[in-house]
């Protein structure tokens, strides 16, 4: 197999394994913050060995420390509002709502940058509106289907200015970044989510672990080793295919199958989402 085949392998493989990781809000107790918790635990501590057994250097300077302490905090923040939405609703719901995230790269961004929105960002935030809107299966703020999506776009805002801030840590590398993100996520979320972690069953933790080493570090390892010879505006493209992965997989594992308007509104998501994210891919960087 060439290089460019295995590349797009693992590219594929770490966004299932992204889009496989919404599934275990369906199969760990104990909610969001054990998930969370045991999550970033995991993940930090593979990272940490991995960094070491490679000899990759994890010192950062002391000027960019509040810039780490915000971005662990907003991961943090952002992966409990996605696990909240999907205890509240359903996988399908917390990955159609997460999808909404280029919408606010799209608002947060010229903020950032001093640029003005393009056509193109207009039409792609009009698209995930409608998208949503047919999501939502009833407009009643108390159905526990609209609480979920509600804090599954709110993941997505989180995401953003995750996404938004990791530009300004780039040049450390993303296996220094991915550490100090989840150790400082796993810290902030000790108060809470630590007693609970150690409350919860053997089975959980073993989900947990998996969850930690393979659907976060895993994952995040294969996606960068992919764009050793994978475009940016492809690895882009195929990243925005992670809902249909988790969607499909719930379908035939908890048997959440989406309704026709569900559908609906998911392509539309999907299609602006992936619209979006070949034409950002292909600009130029600031």
């Amino acid at each position: 197999m060439s290089d460019s085949r295995q590349n797009m392998v693992f590219l594929h493989l770490a966004v299932l394994l992204f889009g496989v990781a919404g599934l275990f809000g369906k199969t760990v107790g104990g909610g969001a913050w054990v998930i969370v918790a045991g999550r970033t635990v995991f993940a930090a501590l593979a990272l940490l060995l991995f960094a070491r057994w490679r000899g990759v250097s994890l010192a950062v300077s002391r000027v960019d420390v509040g810039r780490f302490l915000l971005s662990g905090a907003l991961l943090a923040a952002h992966w409990w509002t996605f696990f909240h939405a999907i205890a509240l609703s359903s996988v399908a719901v917390g990955l159609l709502g997460f999808a909404s995230f280029p919408v606010f790269v799209a608002l947060l961004e010229p903020m950032a940058t001093g640029e003005r929105s393009s056509r193109q960002d207009k039409l792609m935030i009009a698209l995930v509106t409608v998208g949503l809107l047919l999501v939502v299966p009833e407009y009643r703020f108390g159905s526990a289907a609209t609480q979920g999506l509600l804090w599954a776009v709110l993941s997505g805002l989180l995401f953003a200015l995750l996404a938004l801030a990791n530009r300004k840590l780039a040049v450390y590398g993303p296996v220094r970044v991915a550490f100090w993100q989840n150790g400082v996520a796993a810290l902030l979320l000790a108060p809470v989510g630590w007693p609970l972690l150690w409350a919860a069953p053997a089975a959980d933790w073993w989900r947990l672990l998996l969850l930690g080493v393979v659907f976060t570090a895993l994952a995040h390892g294969l996606f960068i080793a992919s764009l050793r010879s994978v475009p940016a505006r492809l690895a882009a493209v195929v990243s925005a295919l992670e809902p249909v992965y988790g969607i499909g997989l719930a379908w035939m594992l908890f048997a959440e199958a989406p309704d026709a308007r569900m559908l609906a509104g998911g392509a539309v998501i999907l299609v602006a989402t992936v619209w979006a994210s070949a034409h950002h891919a292909g600009k130029p960087a600031h």
